[in-house]
């Protein structure tokens, strides 16, 4: 199935539950390999992007079990350090091989990875930090890294606080000798989550979730049991279908404090959000009519995303449909890819009123009736983006390579349809 039909206008409520983190699980599953005993891993989601990364693992000699979303993995008998170009290719975190297998052989081979077609995705954090711990490389034609004599600890500071190199650099100091220090780190829920795995599996990390973190190397590393945090991503997209469609939703199983952001952005679209850490739930009343509140001097708002804990860049595609059903108007700026905002295109094909300034920079005025529309699934938040924009639209819209959104949420159409979104199969 790789196309669904949605039928605009239905009553949207219920309740959902969210998923295990998605870009907590998946530099996990590379850091498994950095311990050949046993590793089991709960509230893992069974998405492709998943699927892909234990594709790797198995390629690599990794052997698992993955059933009701806890894994089993053992890498005892992992005996190969390239990864294929094909695997490569398939998702953006199979980069993050390259310091397991540097720990482990010394050596490691991969290709380009994969991933959204967003804008340009730098891989120089995790050069720098690889190279700066020792390991040297030979791009010509592959990533061909080697540290015949290990890696040791070093002062590093990054230029912009990418968290796949945050991750990369966390892997590879754990086993360094000596201790090192990453300044300007990502602090994201999901870069805390393996800092904290890492710790259980007998690694010294301290200061996750801060920008500057310390790491000791260790001797050697041992299996542990570790739940997934739950994705803060995927509990706002729900959000943003409850305001897309006014409609009351409560999301379960979410840790509270990692919405503190979205809640702030919501507020400026006039939208209650209800936050009940007691009981990990949110709840988002209906009926709202929300209008967005301008700034302090009565000017037009400007949402933009950044680096934790600012807004995530991964909600804005979501956030833009939502404030297409809000009364009034507001500036979205994607700071950090120059390709995210180009699906609004078809937010305007569909009757939204939106001005796309540049590449980083659109005019969202609302309150818009939207209209069905064949609609494609560029990426994965845009192609979720496209199904809440389905489900507020006149008619009947058809979202396809759907497959793509299938990457990053977890028993999507199943969830959806439980909150009486009319969503089924169009092939």
């Amino acid at each position: 199935m790789n196309s669904v039909k949605i039928e605009g206008g239905s009553e949207i409520k219920g309740s959902v539950r969210i998923s295990g983190n998605k870009n907590a699980v998946l530099p996990m599953i590379a850091a498994t390999l950095l311990t050949d005993d046993e590793m089991i891993l709960n509230n893992v989601p069974d998405i492709l992007d998943v699927r892909t990364m234990l594709d790797i693992a198995v390629a690599l000699g990794a052997e698992y079990d993955f059933s009701n979303n806890r894994l089993v993995i053992s890498n005892r008998k992992v005996d190969k350090s390239e990864i294929s170009r094909e695997l490569c290719n398939k998702n953006r975190t199979s980069i993050l091989f390259a310091a397991p297998l540097l720990a482990r052989f010394g050596k490691a081979t991969l290709y380009p990875p994969g991933g959204d077609v967003i804008g340009r995705r730098r891989l120089d954090g995790h050069i720098y930090g690889l190279k700066t711990l020792g390991a040297s490389i030979n791009s010509e034609n592959c990533y061909d890294f080697t540290a015949a004599n290990g890696l040791c600890g070093r002062e590093l500071f990054l230029d912009e606080a990418s968290v796949t190199a945050t991750e990369q650099i966390l892997m590879a100091a754990v086993l360094a000798k000596g201790t090192t220090t990453l300044y300007n780190a990502a602090c994201e829920p999901h870069v805390v989550d393996l800092a904290d795995m890492l710790n259980k599996m007998g690694a010294k990390i301290s200061g996750q979730g801060g920008n500057v973190i310390t790491i000791e190397g260790v001797d050697s590393l041992h299996g542990c049991e570790y739940t997934v945090v739950s994705d803060h991503i995927e509990g706002a997209s729900f959000i943003s279908l409850a305001v897309a469609n006014n409609s009351e939703i409560t999301i379960e199983g979410v840790t509270t404090r990692h919405f503190w952001m979205t809640r702030r952005v919501f507020e400026r679209l006039g939208v209650q959000i209800d936050l009940h850490p007691e009981n990990n739930t949110i709840f988002v009343p209906g009926n709202q009519n929300p209008c967005v509140k301008k700034d302090f001097d009565g000017q037009i708002p400007c949402i933009s995303d950044g680096t934790w804990p600012q807004y995530p860049s991964d909600m804005m595609s979501c956030t833009i449909v939502a404030a297409t059903q809000v009364q009034g108007t507001v500036l979205f700026f994607e700071k950090m890819f120059e390709s995210r905002i180009y699906f609004v295109d078809r937010l305007i094909a569909m009757g939204a009123n939106a001005i796309v300034c540049d590449p980083h920079r659109v005019v969202i005025s609302g309150k818009s009736q939207l209209y069905a529309a064949n609609l494609p699934s560029p990426d994965i938040r845009a192609g979720m983006a496209m199904i809440i924009a389905g489900s507020c639209a006149k008619g009947v819209s058809q979202i396809n390579n759907i497959n793509v959104t299938y990457r990053g949420y977890e028993r999507l159409l199943e969830k959806l349809q439980a909150l009486n979104v009319k969503i089924y199969p169009a092939d």
